[in-house]
């Protein structure tokens, strides 16, 4: 239980201990139905995770550390991500890192294209809530997505570790990105975020059971 967050643990434990309705979890905690059983989705996955260390034999768990490249630097990279620290961010990467919006475009080395790509991660809610107005992606993904910063969550799909960005809307967080992070040391070799990929966000996210919502295939810009 100590690998929950606050509300993640609350949510499971009047849940699951106290059989409570995820109605009556919602009012208890201040918050909405869809935030309740996103918050149960994520502690039941931290759970199990924990389950299955448990039973794992120290030669196995050996073995599985070494498939699991440089946990340190991935929880330093998700503590700047969700302190909103660009400069910190920048400063994980290599020097000759590629941060890549897949299908879309890449920034190598640390110039400024690079960091456009990474404060989009950081502040691009703040635009694609406002997607009617300002353009960029279709207004049909905005689907009550909230000027909120998105949220970092390291979580393991098939053995890899992969972060999900949770993204706040008007009943409830969803994630709408993820980032494959490829390690080199102690450092970011390189970042693929895969926003523009609904497919690979569905397949990823239904096998993990959390919710999600989808971006479309591309960038979206008026009279195109």
């Amino acid at each position: 239980m100590s690998r929950l967050a606050p509300q993640e643990r609350a949510a499971v434990l009047l849940k699951d201990v106290f059989d409570l309705k995820v109605e009556e979890i919602a009012e208890t905690l201040w918050t909405s139905v869809g935030a309740v059983n996103a918050a149960l989705h994520r502690a039941r996955g931290k759970l199990a995770e924990s389950a299955a260390d448990a039973d794992v034999s120290e030669a196995d768990s050996n073995a599985a550390a070494q498939r699991v490249p440089a946990p340190g630097v991935l929880d330093a990279f998700c503590q700047a991500f969700n302190a909103r620290d660009l400069p910190r961010l920048t400063s994980l990467l290599l020097d000759t890192a590629a941060v890549e919006v897949v299908g879309t475009t890449t920034g190598h080395g640390l110039d400024s294209a690079t960091k456009t790509i990474l404060r989009g991660m950081l502040f691009g809610s703040e635009r694609l809530a406002r997607a009617d107005t300002l353009g960029g992606i279709d207004p049909a993904y905005m689907r009550g997505v909230l000027p909120e910063s998105p949220r970092a969550e390291m979580c393991l799909y098939r053995g890899e570790p992969v972060m999900l960005l949770w993204y706040n809307h008007q009943d409830g967080e969803a994630v709408r990105a993820i980032n494959r992070v490829d390690i080199d040391g102690d450092r970011v070799a390189g970042i693929q975020n895969y926003f523009f990929n609904p497919d690979f966000l569905a397949d990823v996210c239904t096998e993990l059971g959390v919710p999600f919502r989808p971006n479309g295939y591309r960038f979206w810009l008026t009279g195109c």
